[in-house]
């Protein structure tokens, strides 16, 4: 079937058409809800990555997805077209975790944790090593929402770990509530990164 350059160009732009007014659709499963009237605080390396993620999905993947999409439109029939259906949906995904992006990027407060003049005090983006009241050692670095990793030791600084060792100093024994019960932290060691 030969289409002409109007009705393609019509099939094209159907195709990126956004099916939802509602923006609901931008909180992704590993989108974290900041606390109600707190700062989106993001370490400086973590505020790049998520700018180089944002980059390389409209610079690269979006635009290369757009034209497998607009070659598989031209196709024929888009109901049983494998490459157009994947397409359309890898776009609606693309398109909301640019959104999801943008909105976090705007919304960053950047903080550089190799400029902390008290560097003996537990804040945001330090490395805090800790024992607990069983004897086992932990270290994490205390980071934003959207960069937290908690199986590499990376936690948010809203987490209830990172609320008990805000403020502490290196020997400072701190209480962390938990559903279980109230726990000890003994801190053995505040690092930061050099400047």
């Amino acid at each position: 079937m030969i289409f002409s350059q109007s009705l393609l160009e019509n099939a094209v732009n159907k195709a990126f058409v956004k099916e939802s007014d509602n923006d609901e659709d931008d909180d992704l499963p590993e989108s974290r809800a900041l606390p109600a009237g707190t700062k989106n605080y993001m370490t400086v390396a973590g505020y790049r990555a998520l700018n180089d993620e944002l980059m390389r999905l409209m610079n690269v993947e979006r635009p290369e997805v757009v034209s497998v999409v607009s070659w598989a439109a031209s196709n024929g029939d888009r109901s049983e077209n494998g490459d157009y259906l994947y397409g359309k949906k890898r776009l609606r995904e693309i398109d909301r975790r640019i959104r999801f992006l943008t909105r976090r990027l705007e919304s960053a407060e950047v903080v550089d944790p190799a400029q902390q003049p008290n560097r003996d005090q537990v804040f945001f983006g330090a490395t805090v090593s800790y024992c607990d009241s069983r004897g086992e050692e932990f270290t994490v670095t205390i980071v934003g929402v959207d960069e937290a990793e908690p199986l590499a030791g990376r936690i948010s600084w809203v987490s209830p770990v990172a609320r008990a060792l805000i403020k502490a100093r290196e020997g400072d024994t701190v209480t962390l509530r938990t559903p279980a019960g109230i726990e000890e932290l003994d801190i053995m060691d505040v690092r930061y990164p050099d400047p």
